[in-house]
Protein backbone atom coordinates (compact mmCIF):
# COMPACT_ATOMS: atom_id res chain seq x y z
CA UNK A 1 0.00 0.00 0.00
CA UNK A 2 2.80 2.20 0.69
CA UNK A 3 4.40 1.69 -3.24
CA UNK A 4 1.00 2.90 -4.31
CA UNK A 5 0.63 5.93 -2.44
CA UNK A 6 4.63 6.79 -2.94
CA UNK A 7 4.19 6.61 -7.13
CA UNK A 8 3.30 10.06 -7.53
CA UNK A 9 5.94 11.34 -6.07
CA UNK A 10 8.27 9.14 -8.21
CA UNK A 11 7.09 11.10 -10.97
CA UNK A 12 6.52 14.44 -9.09
CA UNK A 13 8.79 16.97 -7.29
CA UNK A 14 7.03 18.38 -4.67
CA UNK A 15 7.75 22.33 -4.61
CA UNK A 16 10.01 24.21 -1.71
CA UNK A 17 7.51 26.61 -0.96
CA UNK A 18 8.09 28.85 2.50
CA UNK A 19 4.10 29.91 3.18
CA UNK A 20 3.88 32.08 6.08
CA UNK A 21 1.14 32.44 8.15
CA UNK A 22 -0.93 35.97 7.77
CA UNK A 23 -0.38 37.88 10.98
CA UNK A 24 -4.12 38.50 11.47
CA UNK A 25 -4.76 35.29 11.58
CA UNK A 26 -5.07 33.64 15.21
CA UNK A 27 -6.21 30.39 16.78
CA UNK A 28 -9.47 30.71 18.62
CA UNK A 29 -9.83 31.01 22.11
CA UNK A 30 -11.36 27.89 23.40
CA UNK A 31 -14.71 29.57 24.69
CA UNK A 32 -15.08 30.60 20.77
CA UNK A 33 -15.02 26.94 19.80
CA UNK A 34 -16.97 26.19 22.46
CA UNK A 35 -19.60 28.60 21.35
CA UNK A 36 -19.51 27.54 17.48
CA UNK A 37 -19.12 23.91 18.55
CA UNK A 38 -22.92 24.86 20.94
CA UNK A 39 -24.76 26.93 18.20
CA UNK A 40 -23.98 24.26 15.58
CA UNK A 41 -25.30 21.45 17.56
CA UNK A 42 -28.04 23.66 18.75
CA UNK A 43 -28.96 24.12 14.76
CA UNK A 44 -28.36 20.46 13.92
CA UNK A 45 -30.59 18.62 16.59
CA UNK A 46 -33.19 21.77 16.21
CA UNK A 47 -33.50 20.07 13.12
CA UNK A 48 -32.59 22.89 10.79
CA UNK A 49 -31.47 21.44 7.90
CA UNK A 50 -35.45 19.78 7.70
CA UNK A 51 -36.85 22.90 8.13
CA UNK A 52 -34.71 24.41 5.51
CA UNK A 53 -35.57 21.53 3.11
CA UNK A 54 -39.33 20.75 3.99
CA UNK A 55 -40.40 24.95 5.23
CA UNK A 56 -42.89 23.61 7.54
CA UNK A 57 -44.94 26.27 9.47
CA UNK A 58 -43.00 27.74 12.46
CA UNK A 59 -46.60 26.26 14.71
CA UNK A 60 -49.37 24.47 13.51
CA UNK A 61 -53.26 24.79 14.08
CA UNK A 62 -56.16 22.85 15.75
CA UNK A 63 -59.61 22.96 15.55
CA UNK A 64 -61.32 21.98 19.11
CA UNK A 65 -64.95 20.78 19.99
CA UNK A 66 -66.39 24.40 20.19
CA UNK A 67 -65.23 25.08 16.31
CA UNK A 68 -62.28 27.60 17.47
CA UNK A 69 -59.02 27.40 16.07
CA UNK A 70 -56.08 27.23 18.60
CA UNK A 71 -51.94 27.07 18.18
CA UNK A 72 -50.35 24.03 18.57
CA UNK A 73 -46.37 23.14 19.11
CA UNK A 74 -46.12 19.90 18.21
CA UNK A 75 -46.96 17.86 15.17
CA UNK A 76 -49.04 15.01 16.95
CA UNK A 77 -48.58 11.01 15.85
CA UNK A 78 -45.82 12.14 13.05
CA UNK A 79 -42.02 11.03 14.07
CA UNK A 80 -40.74 12.45 11.04
CA UNK A 81 -42.32 15.92 10.56
CA UNK A 82 -41.78 18.71 12.88
CA UNK A 83 -43.00 22.18 13.13
CA UNK A 84 -40.31 24.85 13.67
CA UNK A 85 -40.57 25.53 17.54
CA UNK A 86 -40.91 22.04 18.42
CA UNK A 87 -37.50 21.82 16.75
CA UNK A 88 -36.26 24.79 18.58
CA UNK A 89 -37.67 23.67 21.90
CA UNK A 90 -36.37 20.51 21.71
CA UNK A 91 -33.04 21.46 21.16
CA UNK A 92 -32.95 23.97 23.33
CA UNK A 93 -33.68 21.17 25.79
CA UNK A 94 -31.17 18.97 24.35
CA UNK A 95 -28.71 21.30 25.07
CA UNK A 96 -29.58 22.52 28.53
CA UNK A 97 -28.89 18.70 29.42
CA UNK A 98 -25.29 18.57 28.01
CA UNK A 99 -24.61 22.16 29.99
CA UNK A 100 -26.23 20.30 32.87
CA UNK A 101 -23.31 17.81 32.53
CA UNK A 102 -20.51 20.43 31.73
CA UNK A 103 -21.71 21.74 34.57
CA UNK A 104 -21.11 18.98 36.61
CA UNK A 105 -17.79 18.41 35.40
CA UNK A 106 -16.55 21.66 36.77
CA UNK A 107 -17.34 20.02 40.52
CA UNK A 108 -13.90 18.52 40.15
CA UNK A 109 -11.65 21.25 40.38
CA UNK A 110 -9.80 21.13 43.27
CA UNK A 111 -10.08 25.54 43.83
CA UNK A 112 -13.59 25.17 43.98
CA UNK A 113 -15.26 26.25 47.73
CA UNK A 114 -17.51 23.73 49.27
CA UNK A 115 -20.21 25.90 48.93
CA UNK A 116 -19.94 26.83 45.05
CA UNK A 117 -19.40 23.04 44.79
CA UNK A 118 -22.85 22.25 46.07
CA UNK A 119 -24.58 24.88 44.02
CA UNK A 120 -22.76 23.92 40.62
CA UNK A 121 -23.61 19.98 41.36
CA UNK A 122 -27.51 21.56 42.30
CA UNK A 123 -27.63 23.79 39.14
CA UNK A 124 -25.89 20.41 36.55
CA UNK A 125 -28.52 18.20 38.14
CA UNK A 126 -31.21 20.49 37.55
CA UNK A 127 -30.96 20.93 34.36
CA UNK A 128 -30.10 17.36 33.55
CA UNK A 129 -33.03 16.94 34.93
CA UNK A 130 -35.35 19.01 33.61
CA UNK A 131 -33.97 18.57 30.29
CA UNK A 132 -34.64 14.55 30.65
CA UNK A 133 -38.34 14.98 32.09
CA UNK A 134 -39.45 18.00 29.70
CA UNK A 135 -38.15 16.16 26.84
CA UNK A 136 -39.96 12.78 27.83
CA UNK A 137 -43.18 15.16 28.25
CA UNK A 138 -42.51 16.46 24.88
CA UNK A 139 -42.68 12.89 23.48
CA UNK A 140 -45.59 11.95 25.11
CA UNK A 141 -47.09 14.96 23.62
CA UNK A 142 -45.67 14.02 19.84
CA UNK A 143 -47.06 10.16 20.11
CA UNK A 144 -49.44 10.07 22.95
CA UNK A 145 -49.44 6.52 24.59
CA UNK A 146 -45.92 5.65 23.76
CA UNK A 147 -44.19 5.19 26.84
CA UNK A 148 -47.32 3.95 28.72
CA UNK A 149 -46.81 0.95 31.04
Amino acid sequence: MEQFFTLPFVILEVPNMKIKRPSWLQQPSAMTMFSVVLASYFLVTGGIIYDVIVEPPSVGSTTDEHGHSRPVAFMPYRVNGQYIMEGLASSFLFSMGGLGFIVLDHIHSPLTPKLNRLLITAVGFICVLVSFFTTWIFMRMKLPGYLQS
